[in-house]
């Protein structure tokens, strides 16, 4: 109960921030005008989000044609995890990474790069697939794409303020426009950071549960970000309010992305995961011995 009431919190803040900015922009009513945009969003995002975020980082629908090996591992994952079997997406993109998306366990994806299958075990494959899985069991999905909308939408209206002039009666002037201009979507972040760090650790937890060893994820985590850090993910870099659904930042190939991650520090989470204990190793799928590449084998 405590998650969702800080769920709740958080989002109310995003929802009082955008009314804000129409209230710069044209007063009363355009608090008013916001509030009822911001109602219009939320139901949108439920519906709609998950095709959008699929949209934007190009992912295809992968099935036990085009991708046996991959889309069987996560049936089988989701199986025994007693969940709903996600629908399965592949990244044509270089940097190892993964996300989950949809407004419910019933209405799932999980996405994983092309980088992903390539430069990771069978092993760490599975556990962040895991990792992924428990977003949804969690719920997580929902809550990141509706962040990822709001986000986007805030720092857009902040553009606006600047066009608009907002309030004339406001006596900051353009210097308040300004100001606004560059508060909001920090505010935004900032809110953003904290939706986000909240669920990883948990993710991590159950991930490593469901796929039976938290020192794959660990090994996982740790090759992830070390190849984010030298590989850029395109899709992302043009798409920054997306940056949090991934398993690792995936704009860490930049210095400036560090200075708002929305993931709690790798190194903790790794050592939270080597503090746990292996469990049911049997449950994990087998689809072949060894590394497969994203191009080849069972992978597809």
């Amino acid at each position: 109960m405590a998650g969702y009431t800080k769920t709740f919190m958080l989002m109310a803040a995003l929802t009082a921030l955008f009314m804000g900015l129409g209230a710069f922009l044209g007063g009363t009513s355009g608090a008013v005008i916001a509030l009822a945009v911001a109602a219009a969003m939320n139901v949108f995002a439920y519906w709609n989000s998950d095709k959008a975020v699929l949209s934007m980082t190009g992912a295809r629908a992968v099935d036990e044609a085009s991708a046996p090996g991959l889309v069987r591992m996560v049936n089988r994952l989701a199986d025994g995890a007693g969940m709903p079997r996600p629908k399965v997406y592949v990244i044509e993109t270089d940097q190892p990474n993964a996300f989950a998306t949809g407004r419910n366990p019933e209405n799932a994806a999980v996405a994983a790069t092309t980088g992903l299958l390539r430069r990771l075990s069978e092993e760490e494959v599975a556990a962040v697939m895991a990792h992924e899985l428990a977003h949804i069991r969690n719920r997580d999905t929902l809550i990141m794409t509706v962040t990822a909308t709001f986000a986007g939408a805030i720092s857009m209206l902040a553009n606006f303020a600047l066009f608009f002039g907002g309030n004339r009666e406001r006596p900051a002037g353009m210097i308040g426009t300004i100001a606004l201009m560059l508060l909001a979507p920090l505010a935004a972040a900032l809110v953003q950071m904290a939706i986000s760090r909240s669920r990883e650790y948990e993710a991590d937890r159950v991930g490593a549960e469901i796929c039976g060893n938290p020192d794959w994820l660990a090994s996982a985590l740790r090759k992830i970000e070390a190849f984010a850090k030298g590989i850029d993910n395109t899709a992302a870099e043009r798409n920054p309010a997306i940056a949090h659904m991934f398993i690792i930042n995936p704009l860490h190939a930049h210095a400036h992305d560090k200075l708002f991650s929305t993931h709690p520090n790798t190194a903790n989470r790794i050592a939270a995961l080597e503090a746990m204990k292996p469990v049911a190793r049997s449950s994990v799928p087998r689809v072949g011995g060894g590394r497969r590449g994203a191009g080849s084998g069972p992978w597809t």
